[in-house]
Protein backbone atom coordinates (compact mmCIF):
# COMPACT_ATOMS: atom_id res chain seq x y z
CA UNK A 1 0.00 0.00 0.00
CA UNK A 2 1.29 3.32 -0.89
CA UNK A 3 -0.04 6.28 0.27
CA UNK A 4 1.44 10.18 0.63
CA UNK A 5 3.50 10.59 4.14
CA UNK A 6 2.72 13.85 5.46
CA UNK A 7 5.86 16.37 5.14
CA UNK A 8 8.41 15.72 7.49
CA UNK A 9 10.66 18.92 9.33
CA UNK A 10 13.91 20.05 8.05
CA UNK A 11 16.47 17.98 9.94
CA UNK A 12 18.66 19.78 12.28
CA UNK A 13 22.32 20.05 11.83
CA UNK A 14 23.11 18.83 15.31
CA UNK A 15 21.49 15.68 13.72
CA UNK A 16 23.21 14.95 10.74
CA UNK A 17 25.91 13.39 12.83
CA UNK A 18 23.59 11.35 14.14
CA UNK A 19 23.51 7.59 13.05
CA UNK A 20 20.69 6.77 10.94
CA UNK A 21 19.19 3.84 8.84
CA UNK A 22 18.00 3.61 5.33
CA UNK A 23 15.08 1.40 3.76
CA UNK A 24 14.92 1.56 0.39
CA UNK A 25 12.11 -0.32 -1.82
CA UNK A 26 13.19 -0.50 -5.68
CA UNK A 27 10.55 -1.49 -7.99
CA UNK A 28 12.20 -2.90 -11.76
CA UNK A 29 9.11 -5.18 -13.13
CA UNK A 30 10.98 -5.31 -16.81
CA UNK A 31 14.16 -6.95 -14.68
CA UNK A 32 13.33 -9.77 -13.12
CA UNK A 33 16.15 -11.99 -13.40
CA UNK A 34 18.74 -9.13 -13.26
CA UNK A 35 17.44 -7.93 -10.02
CA UNK A 36 17.31 -11.39 -8.32
CA UNK A 37 20.82 -11.76 -8.72
CA UNK A 38 21.43 -8.59 -7.38
CA UNK A 39 20.70 -10.24 -4.27
CA UNK A 40 23.95 -12.54 -4.29
CA UNK A 41 26.13 -10.07 -6.63
CA UNK A 42 25.61 -7.26 -4.33
CA UNK A 43 27.05 -8.53 -0.97
CA UNK A 44 30.46 -7.71 -3.40
CA UNK A 45 29.58 -4.00 -3.98
CA UNK A 46 28.69 -3.61 -0.28
CA UNK A 47 31.04 -5.24 1.03
CA UNK A 48 33.38 -2.44 1.89
CA UNK A 49 30.96 0.90 1.44
CA UNK A 50 32.08 3.62 4.28
CA UNK A 51 30.27 3.73 6.67
CA UNK A 52 28.26 1.03 6.47
CA UNK A 53 27.52 -0.54 9.93
CA UNK A 54 24.90 -3.19 8.69
CA UNK A 55 22.81 -4.20 5.47
CA UNK A 56 20.49 -7.11 4.43
CA UNK A 57 19.41 -7.46 0.91
CA UNK A 58 15.52 -8.35 1.32
CA UNK A 59 12.79 -9.71 -1.07
CA UNK A 60 9.37 -8.59 -0.38
CA UNK A 61 6.07 -10.04 -0.55
CA UNK A 62 3.44 -10.11 -2.73
CA UNK A 63 -0.25 -8.42 -3.53
CA UNK A 64 -0.87 -6.17 -0.18
CA UNK A 65 2.68 -6.67 0.56
CA UNK A 66 1.98 -10.04 2.91
CA UNK A 67 2.02 -12.85 1.34
CA UNK A 68 3.72 -16.62 1.16
CA UNK A 69 4.55 -15.25 -2.37
CA UNK A 70 7.42 -13.03 -2.95
CA UNK A 71 7.08 -9.31 -5.30
CA UNK A 72 9.14 -10.35 -7.73
CA UNK A 73 9.44 -6.96 -8.98
CA UNK A 74 10.44 -5.10 -6.05
CA UNK A 75 13.57 -5.65 -3.46
CA UNK A 76 14.81 -3.62 -0.17
CA UNK A 77 18.21 -2.85 1.03
CA UNK A 78 17.96 -2.26 4.92
CA UNK A 79 21.48 -0.12 5.72
CA UNK A 80 22.27 1.16 9.18
CA UNK A 81 25.21 4.22 8.78
CA UNK A 82 27.55 5.53 11.04
CA UNK A 83 26.19 9.40 9.78
CA UNK A 84 24.12 11.05 7.73
CA UNK A 85 26.37 12.38 5.45
CA UNK A 86 27.67 8.76 4.74
CA UNK A 87 24.61 7.55 3.87
CA UNK A 88 23.56 10.49 1.51
CA UNK A 89 26.76 10.33 0.16
CA UNK A 90 26.21 6.26 -0.52
CA UNK A 91 22.79 7.10 -2.35
CA UNK A 92 23.88 9.83 -4.56
CA UNK A 93 27.58 8.45 -5.44
CA UNK A 94 28.10 5.03 -4.89
CA UNK A 95 28.50 2.34 -7.58
CA UNK A 96 25.86 0.14 -6.53
CA UNK A 97 22.85 3.41 -6.04
CA UNK A 98 24.24 4.02 -10.03
CA UNK A 99 23.30 0.61 -11.08
CA UNK A 100 20.47 0.36 -9.58
CA UNK A 101 18.96 3.20 -10.02
CA UNK A 102 19.42 2.94 -14.24
CA UNK A 103 17.41 -0.69 -14.10
CA UNK A 104 14.78 0.42 -11.65
CA UNK A 105 11.76 2.13 -12.75
CA UNK A 106 10.92 3.26 -9.02
CA UNK A 107 12.98 4.10 -5.81
CA UNK A 108 11.31 4.79 -2.48
CA UNK A 109 13.56 5.39 0.17
CA UNK A 110 13.09 5.66 4.26
CA UNK A 111 15.06 7.51 6.67
CA UNK A 112 14.61 6.05 10.03
CA UNK A 113 16.27 7.30 13.08
CA UNK A 114 15.82 4.86 16.15
CA UNK A 115 13.57 5.57 18.97
CA UNK A 116 13.91 1.66 20.47
CA UNK A 117 15.17 -1.45 19.07
CA UNK A 118 14.78 -4.95 21.47
CA UNK A 119 15.96 -8.31 20.25
CA UNK A 120 18.63 -9.76 17.28
CA UNK A 121 19.09 -9.61 14.00
CA UNK A 122 21.60 -12.57 12.33
CA UNK A 123 22.86 -12.34 16.25
CA UNK A 124 22.99 -8.51 17.25
CA UNK A 125 20.87 -5.73 17.83
CA UNK A 126 21.98 -3.63 14.56
CA UNK A 127 20.15 -0.37 15.62
CA UNK A 128 22.24 2.31 17.24
CA UNK A 129 20.85 3.37 20.91
CA UNK A 130 18.10 5.67 20.56
CA UNK A 131 18.68 9.36 21.03
CA UNK A 132 15.53 10.23 22.02
CA UNK A 133 12.31 8.20 23.28
CA UNK A 134 9.61 10.54 21.60
CA UNK A 135 9.48 12.17 18.27
CA UNK A 136 6.58 14.84 16.23
CA UNK A 137 8.01 13.04 12.70
CA UNK A 138 5.75 9.89 11.68
CA UNK A 139 7.01 6.14 13.42
CA UNK A 140 8.36 3.19 11.38
CA UNK A 141 8.12 -0.01 12.61
CA UNK A 142 10.50 -2.99 11.59
CA UNK A 143 9.44 -6.82 13.23
CA UNK A 144 11.23 -9.84 11.88
CA UNK A 145 11.45 -13.23 13.11
CA UNK A 146 13.47 -16.41 11.84
CA UNK A 147 10.92 -19.06 12.12
CA UNK A 148 11.07 -22.77 14.07
CA UNK A 149 10.45 -25.01 10.75
CA UNK A 150 8.27 -26.91 13.18
CA UNK A 151 5.53 -24.04 13.34
CA UNK A 152 5.78 -22.47 9.84
CA UNK A 153 2.39 -23.94 8.94
CA UNK A 154 1.00 -22.18 12.28
CA UNK A 155 2.68 -19.00 11.06
CA UNK A 156 1.33 -18.94 7.66
CA UNK A 157 -1.78 -19.86 8.68
CA UNK A 158 -2.09 -16.37 10.75
CA UNK A 159 -0.78 -14.04 7.86
CA UNK A 160 -4.09 -13.50 6.47
CA UNK A 161 -5.57 -12.20 9.76
CA UNK A 162 -2.38 -10.26 10.72
CA UNK A 163 -2.52 -8.83 7.43
CA UNK A 164 -6.11 -7.43 7.33
CA UNK A 165 -5.34 -6.14 10.93
CA UNK A 166 -2.60 -3.51 9.56
CA UNK A 167 -4.49 -2.76 6.20
CA UNK A 168 -7.64 -1.91 8.29
CA UNK A 169 -5.51 0.43 10.93
CA UNK A 170 -6.38 3.15 11.41
CA UNK A 171 -3.13 5.82 11.03
CA UNK A 172 -1.33 3.08 9.31
CA UNK A 173 0.52 4.70 5.77
CA UNK A 174 2.60 2.75 4.21
CA UNK A 175 3.64 -1.28 4.93
CA UNK A 176 5.00 -3.86 2.88
CA UNK A 177 6.46 -7.35 3.73
CA UNK A 178 10.03 -8.06 3.91
CA UNK A 179 12.46 -10.69 4.33
CA UNK A 180 16.12 -12.69 3.92
CA UNK A 181 14.88 -16.09 3.54
CA UNK A 182 11.14 -16.79 1.45
CA UNK A 183 8.84 -18.47 4.10
CA UNK A 184 11.40 -18.50 7.03
CA UNK A 185 12.75 -15.27 7.78
CA UNK A 186 10.35 -12.49 7.97
CA UNK A 187 10.25 -8.92 8.21
CA UNK A 188 7.42 -6.22 8.01
CA UNK A 189 7.94 -2.32 7.59
CA UNK A 190 5.20 -0.51 8.13
CA UNK A 191 4.80 3.26 8.62
CA UNK A 192 2.25 5.41 11.09
CA UNK A 193 1.54 9.08 11.79
CA UNK A 194 2.16 8.46 15.08
CA UNK A 195 3.15 6.96 18.01
CA UNK A 196 -0.27 7.18 19.22
CA UNK A 197 -1.86 5.11 16.35
CA UNK A 198 1.01 2.49 16.86
CA UNK A 199 -0.39 1.68 20.35
CA UNK A 200 -4.06 2.16 19.91
CA UNK A 201 -3.01 -0.86 17.18
CA UNK A 202 -0.82 -2.78 19.69
CA UNK A 203 -3.06 -2.60 22.39
CA UNK A 204 -6.70 -2.04 20.91
CA UNK A 205 -6.57 -4.69 17.79
CA UNK A 206 -7.66 -8.54 18.80
CA UNK A 207 -6.49 -10.12 15.93
CA UNK A 208 -2.77 -8.62 16.45
CA UNK A 209 -3.42 -9.14 19.96
CA UNK A 210 -3.72 -12.47 19.42
CA UNK A 211 -1.19 -13.68 16.96
CA UNK A 212 1.22 -12.08 19.48
CA UNK A 213 0.10 -14.15 22.64
CA UNK A 214 0.22 -17.35 19.85
CA UNK A 215 4.03 -15.98 18.72
CA UNK A 216 4.69 -16.34 22.70
CA UNK A 217 3.01 -19.72 23.36
CA UNK A 218 4.19 -21.65 20.72
CA UNK A 219 7.41 -20.53 20.48
CA UNK A 220 7.39 -19.83 16.64
CA UNK A 221 10.64 -18.20 16.33
CA UNK A 222 14.26 -18.69 17.01
CA UNK A 223 15.48 -14.99 16.47
CA UNK A 224 13.18 -11.84 16.58
CA UNK A 225 13.64 -8.05 16.76
CA UNK A 226 11.47 -5.47 17.09
CA UNK A 227 12.22 -1.57 16.16
CA UNK A 228 10.43 1.93 16.35
CA UNK A 229 11.85 4.51 14.35
CA UNK A 230 11.04 8.04 13.69
CA UNK A 231 10.85 8.22 9.67
CA UNK A 232 12.92 11.91 9.73
CA UNK A 233 13.07 11.82 5.47
CA UNK A 234 10.80 10.12 3.00
CA UNK A 235 12.41 10.27 -1.02
CA UNK A 236 10.62 8.95 -3.82
CA UNK A 237 12.62 8.81 -7.32
CA UNK A 238 10.85 7.66 -10.62
CA UNK A 239 13.45 6.24 -12.58
CA UNK A 240 12.63 5.84 -16.01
Amino acid sequence: DHRDLHSFPTRRSSDLLAPITTLSFARYESQRAWSLLQMQLGHGRLAKVPGLRFYKLLGTGAGSGFSLWPDWDTYALLSVWEDHAQAQDFWQNSEFSALHAERALHRETFWLETLHAAGKWSGENPFPNASRKRSEHPVGIITRATLRASRLHEFWEAVPKAAKAIESAEGVTWFKGIGELPWIQQATFSVWESQEAVRNFAYKSQPHADIVKKTRARNWYTEDLFARFAVVDHQVEELQ
